[in-house]
């Protein structure tokens, strides 16, 4: 590893898990260390990648509402729908509280 001097800018370092030196880092998830060769991060990919898969995901599955199938009964649906409308006030519900200690608190 060169030594920076008053000409080059400043150059991030991480420590290394698996062989516990220091080694330059450009913070990227795919940087791995210059003595052993292992990456220097290996979980980051791992949440960046089901990070993606989570806002990939359709956005029923991300706010937990009752399922309508297709092939429910009439009276189920209008039942579900009841429901999830309630789920869908409260969260209105909770977000404006949410606001409103926000605005309240400056």
């Amino acid at each position: 590893m060169a030594t920076p001097d008053s000409t080059t800018p400043f150059a991030a370092t991480k420590k290394c898990p698996h062989c516990g030196r220091w080694t330059e880092w450009q913070q990227r998830p795919t940087d791995r260390c210059q003595h052993c060769g292992q990456e220097l991060e290996p979980h980051r990919a791992a949440a960046d990648e089901h990070r993606q898969q989570q806002a990939d995901a359709p956005l029923s599955d991300r706010l937990m509402l009752i399922e309508i199938k297709p092939d429910d009964n009439p009276v189920i649906k209008f039942f579900k729908y009841i429901i999830r409308g309630g789920q869908l006030a409260f969260g209105a519900l909770m977000a404006f509280f949410v606001w409103l200690v926000t605005v309240a608190a400056g």
